[in-house]
């Protein structure tokens, strides 16, 4: 990944402003970081590990079971990812709680929904508006696209365009909804066998739990990294998703002042 600024106004500026120099957290590389949350599976990447980062949160399914959100909050949690739904018909059971009890813990949060290529974009976009009210929203909308060999129910992989066209009509769906242009969640190989060179005006969310983004994403600007999928949380009791967003922490309030409202209103 190339340093950057990372913007933090609304799209319209974000799009007009961004440089490709000064990353904040990266002036600091030279100073040892503070360990913030244990990891029982932790690894080294170098000199731009994630603890330089200001700002972290956790992502989050019915997997997390009981959650303590008071802890959650006081242990530097800044922020939730919230699984909501999957492909055209499936609700994660804990959604509704999770987003209820975040909001009342004063944790900034957003829904995700786990994108299946087996059924249209409008069905899937039907089904998420649906069963997320605009109210679970304080943050965009995720769309959590990855290739899953694993699944039971769909491992269709159509051609990169239509994956592309697949995902903005569902975005486009979305954003007119609820107001609010939707991150895109990805993994290295789905990014690259789709991904590399689009969407540049949308925020993207990278997993890469090996290695720092700048070498697993080099060419892909980056809001938020997942660097662990083992990460220790107070308050919950499995393991957990951890990631970073990419600024400071001004840039972060500053960040979620302006996505917060809805566009449309």
């Amino acid at each position: 990944m190339r340093r950057f600024l990372f913007c933090v106004l609304p799209l319209a500026i974000l799009l007009a402003g961004c440089s490709s120099s000064g990353h904040d957290y990266l002036e600091t590389a030279s100073i040892k970081p503070k360990t913030r949350f244990k990891d029982t599976d932790p690894q080294d990447f170098g000199a731009k590990h994630p603890q330089q980062n200001a700002i972290h949160g956790i992502d989050i399914s019915k997997w997390q079971g009981d959650i303590d959100w008071g802890t959650v909050k006081n242990s530097g949690v800044a922020f939730a990812f919230i699984k909501a739904t999957e492909g055209k018909d499936r609700v994660d059971p804990r959604f509704d709680e999770y987003w209820r009890e975040a909001r009342a813990a004063g944790i900034p949060h957003a829904p995700y929904h786990f994108y299946y290529f087996c059924s249209s974009a409008d069905e899937q976009a039907d089904w998420f508006i649906r069963n997320v009210p605009k109210e679970a929203m304080r943050l965009p909308p995720v769309l959590d696209v990855e290739w899953n060999a694993e699944s039971k129910t769909c491992r269709y992989r159509p051609d990169a365009e239509t994956v592309r066209a697949a995902m903005q009509r569902f975005m486009d769906r979305l954003e007119a909804y609820y107001g609010k242009r939707p991150i895109i969640y990805t993994s290295v190989d789905f990014h690259r066998d789709n991904l590399a060179g689009y969407f540049q005006d949308y925020h993207f969310w990278v997993r890469s739990v090996a290695k720092h983004p700048e070498v697993t994403y080099s060419d892909r600007r980056w809001a938020f990294w997942q660097y662990t999928s083992t990460g220790v949380i107070p308050g919950i009791s499995g393991p957990t998703d951890i990631n970073v967003f990419a600024g400071s922490a001004k840039n972060w309030n500053n960040w979620v002042a302006a996505v917060s409202k809805d566009r449309n209103s």
